[in-house]
Order: C-alpha cells, then structure tokens, then sequence
C-alpha cells in the first residue's frame, strides 16, 4: 500500500524540481521531504529521482509513478469532497491579473470547474494593488498578483520576466523629447517602474494612452502610439523588446506570488496547488 503523503510530496519535488521549494509547497522541511522520497523509493524498491545539485528529474520508474500518482491523489481528494460536504462546495473567489486571465490560466480554471462541478468558481481579473486589498479586506479567498520582488507573504513565488516594448512596425523615435507611455491606470507596477526608470534616467515622458485592458495596451503599442513595460507572455509578434543598446535600463525586478486568506478552505488549497503547478510550467519553459 503507498502512502499518499509520501505520493504527495513526490509529486510536489518533480512539479517544482527541487527539494527546497517542493518543502514550502506541502508545508515540510527540505529534510523531510527528503526523507520521505527515500521511504517511497524502499517501497517501491527503485530510485525514483535523478539528483543533479539542486535540480531533480524523475527517473524512468519515477515517470510511470508520476501517473498512478496524481491520479491515486486526485481520487483520495474527490473522496474526501464527498464524505466531508455531501451537498455543495461551495464557493472560491479568485482574483488573477489581466494577463493571465488573457492567456492559458482560463483552460486551466475552466477544467478545475469542470472536476468540481458542486464549486463554484468567482473569478476576479484586475490590477494587482486592487486584488491584493480585495484579498485583505476578505472579498477574495485566492489571488495571483504582481509584486515588487522580495515582498514578504504568499504561498509560491516566481521571480517575472518584463521588457520595454515598442511597435515593431511603427517605432518611436525616443531619443529626444518626452518619452510616450502606454499602460494602465494609476497604481499598475509596471506604470510605476517604466515612471521610476525614465526619472531616474533623467528623461521625460507623458502618458499617450491609458487603458483599462491588456488588449487595448498591446495594440496601441502594435500601432505606435507609444512605449510599453510588458511581461513576456503579454509581448506579440508585432512589438519589438527595447534594450539597454536603446537607452532603456531593465526596471526594477518584479515577481509573480500567489497569495491566500488566513481561513482558506481545503478547496481553496486545492486550486493553488493547481495554479502553482501552472506557474511552475511556465517557469521552467521560461528557463
């Protein structure tokens, strides 16, 4: 018979490829999860790790156990649904920036909805300073926010990648006068380093366009009416990234943390362990 905990934390160091963040994932000590993937190879009697510094990757046998894992897990939770809350779920507000909302995170939400069909799922798409007070002031039980790096708080944390962006097309002349900005509101991140780094650079700039979505940014930056600070997942084939040779300095570094109420409940959990495997994906393919 395997034990599920010990399924559990293999899972969480093959999602996260390491011990240490694999630890912070199912609220363990580096050394025990260490411990508890040597008592899973004795059970099974084979490694189940590649071990290269701090980088792991499953062996063979811990490929075909990777499976049978996440499937005996997934059973043991829809078990636990059923005997603890016979009627319905019910419910998990969620608050995501706009440009996950944009992209695959929706097809990943879409199918955590479907697995739960007595849950039901409020998601909130939004600026970070406004998801973060909405999960504060307990209108929100999850949210998965942009932060400036090394903010204390949050369950996961991966460090984000941004560039300056400009019109592939259509580029802007920069190299005198005020800079044109395109972005969100007041209180966007991004808004506040692009202003931080020209300031600091001793240039000017004026906001040329100000949206209230994703969308309208990329395509005012597609058709040149300005410069943008994007994260790569937002940046399209018809923006070109500004570097350090055009006179644009990285901003200041940013990270992407997923951040739960005090009281969350098993649900709630369940869905961050999902958004967590997700974020680490994208890192790694980022890698």
């Amino acid at each position: 018979m395997l034990d599920l905990e010990l399924l559990r934390s293999f899972v969480s160091v093959v999602d996260a490829g390491g011990f240490t963040r694999a630890g912070e994932r199912v609220h363990r000590t580096q050394s025990t999860v260490s411990q508890q993937i040597k008592r899973l190879e004795e059970d099974v009697g084979q490694p189940l790790l590649i071990r290269s510094g701090k980088d792991v990757s499953p062996t063979e046998a811990g490929e075909r156990l990777l499976s049978y894992a996440r499937r005996m897990l997934s059973l043991a939770e829809e078990a636990r649904d059923v005997l603890s809350r016979p009627g319905s779920e019910g419910a998990i507000r969620l608050g995501i920036t706009e440009d996950f909302a944009a992209y695959r995170l929706t097809k990943l939400l879409a199918t955590f909805a479907r697995s739960h069909p007595s849950l039901r799922l409020d998601v909130h798409a939004g600026q970070s300073l406004i998801l973060y007070r909405d999960l504060e002031r307990g209108d929100l039980d999850l949210a998965l926010i942009k932060r400036a790096a090394n903010e204390k708080g949050g369950i996961a944390v991966w460090p984000e990648r941004v560039h300056w962006v400009t019109s592939k097309s259509y580029p802007r002349d920069t190299s005198t006068g005020s800079v044109p900005l395109i972005g969100f509101a007041a209180g966007c991140l991004y808004r506040a380093g692009a202003i931080h780094a020209l300031e600091s650079a001793g240039r000017n700039w004026h906001m040329a366009y100000t949206s209230s979505s994703l969308a309208g940014i990329q395509a005012a930056v597609a058709a040149g009416l300005g410069l943008s600070i994007l994260s790569e997942m937002s940046i399209q084939t018809e923006h070109r990234v500004l570097t350090a040779k055009d006179g644009f300095a990285p901003i200041d570094r940013t990270e992407v943390a997923l951040v739960a109420a005090p009281e969350a409940s098993p649900a709630t959990l369940r869905l961050a362990d999902r958004l967590a495997e997700y974020c680490d994906t994208v890192q790694a393919k980022a890698a």
